[in-house]
């Protein structure tokens, strides 16, 4: 059987999923991600002889695919939020990335290397991989489309969280690299690690995300003026805005996550209210979707093809810590004392730390610079944590949502969806 016309087939369903799937389960306890893995799970475990999907076996297809889809969310995660940046207003986000973050990272090291028994490099790899949220799976939590006006506290602060931890974790990664054994003396690498890997990274992830923000602000809003730009390809400045935010970056050896993100929020700032940045979302959404199942079905294939296999009890229990231990409980510590944030908004934002894809980029980007001890073992607990982040954030999150919601006085998502549908629903007399 051709693997070719399996893999369109195969893409093709997974495309008209994407379509219906969103709409159909905006109403139940479950998020279409859950279906994709299962597919991926089903067509990889029939005999039709499929490739492997293992992504120890294809770090680099595993790279840049999942940095890809990372990137493409995190350009849309900047554009749907409307709320200016400032210090002040982005307290809880900054808090959560700089506080919790750091919180998670140390404890996750620690359960890794005295629970799982992994070497200290391993250790700091996979608590640097785990601990950021991710941009691509927790749009169930997440703000709405630019300018719709649903931006609670919550949704706001999950959102700010997944687009800057994703560039602000990296350090750790680094870090990482740093203690796996080298020639050169550890102080020496240590204070290269601090220099160029912290400072220098991110603050050229953000001076450039924020230059690059600025000049495609005035490539968009002020050259129309002089060139006419059709509407249809507005989706194609957005993707102009993701590779050359990240590529510039990049090539400067800045964090491009952070760049990216921070490019996407400052083009935000001009003409808010502007059709341009709803179509340019548009875009980037649909793109990330297509990217996501890609990844969900290879996914499901990879635990059919065994990724799972070297999963220990430890392993289990360090990814059940950091879901329903680590994070609810350095949430709640972070937010202590926020008088914008009720308890129930704390432990809703506590919880709902989803893990993803960009967790699967880090483990392939460091496994691909070098080599790790218990690298099986790594991808095994990702793999799992992944997994049951998935199905209980996806199961819980409409449920919450929709009690936060009704606890506030809002009306819910499919109340939402249902009076958008009739406001663009043709007349009919």
């Amino acid at each position: 059987m051709s693997f070719y016309n399996v893999a369109l087939v195969l893409l093709g369903v997974a495309i008209l999923g994407v379509a219906w799937l969103p709409s159909l389960l905006e109403k139940y306890p479950l998020s279409y991600p859950i279906f994709y893995i299962l597919l991926g799970l089903g067509v990889f475990s029939l005999p039709i002889g499929l490739p492997s999907a293992d992504p120890f076996e294809h770090p680099k297809i595993a790279t840049h695919l999942s940095e890809l889809c990372v990137i493409v969310a995190l350009t849309g995660t900047g554009l749907k939020i409307d709320r200016p940046f400032s210090l002040r207003a982005w307290r809880t986000p900054l808090r959560l990335v700089l506080l919790l973050m750091v919180f998670t990272i140390a404890g996750l090291t620690l359960a890794g290397w005295t629970l799982m028994g992994l070497a200290l490099p391993s250790a700091v790899l996979l608590a640097a991989a785990m601990a950021p949220t991710d941009p691509v799976l927790a749009g169930d939590v997440q703000v709405g489309d630019p300018g719709e006006g649903r931006e609670d506290n919550v949704r706001f602060a999950l959102t700010g969280e997944a687009g800057l931890n994703d560039g602000l974790a990296f350090p750790f990664v680094w870090l990482a690299l740093a203690l796996l054994p080298d020639a050169l003396p550890m102080t020496d690498r240590l204070l290269h690690w601090l220099w160029m890997d912290v400072l220098y990274r991110v603050a050229a992830g953000v001076a450039l995300g924020w230059l690059s923000g600025r000049l495609l602000a005035y490539l968009i809003f002020n050259l129309p003026k002089r060139i006419s730009v059709k509407a249809s390809a507005y989706g194609f400045v957005a993707l102009a805005v993701t590779l050359t935010s990240y590529g510039v970056t990049e090539l400067l050896q800045g964090y491009g996550f952070l760049a990216v993100f921070v490019a996407a929020v400052t083009l935000r700032s001009r003409e808010r209210k502007h059709e341009y940045h709803r179509q340019m979302h548009a875009f980037t959404d649909q793109m990330e979707r297509l990217l996501i199942v890609i990844i969900l079905i290879l996914f499901g294939g990879a635990i059919a093809g065994g990724l799972l296999a070297p999963l220990t009890w430890q392993a289990v229990a360090g990814g059940l810590l950091l879901l329903l231990v680590l994070r609810p409980l350095g949430g709640m510590l972070t937010l202590a004392g926020s008088k914008r944030v009720t308890v129930a908004e704390r432990v809703v934002i506590s919880f709902f730390g989803i893990r993803g894809i960009g967790s699967i980029f880090y483990i392939a980007f460091a496994l691909e610079k070098a080599n790790f001890p218990q690298a099986r073992l790594l991808w095994a607990m990702l793999g799992f944590t992944i997994l049951v982040s998935i199905v209980l954030h996806g199961v819980l999150a409409t449920p919450v949502m929709n009690w936060l919601d009704r606890r506030h006085g809002r009306k819910i998502s499919a109340e939402l969806a249902e009076e958008t549908e009739h406001q663009a629903a043709p007349a009919t007399e």
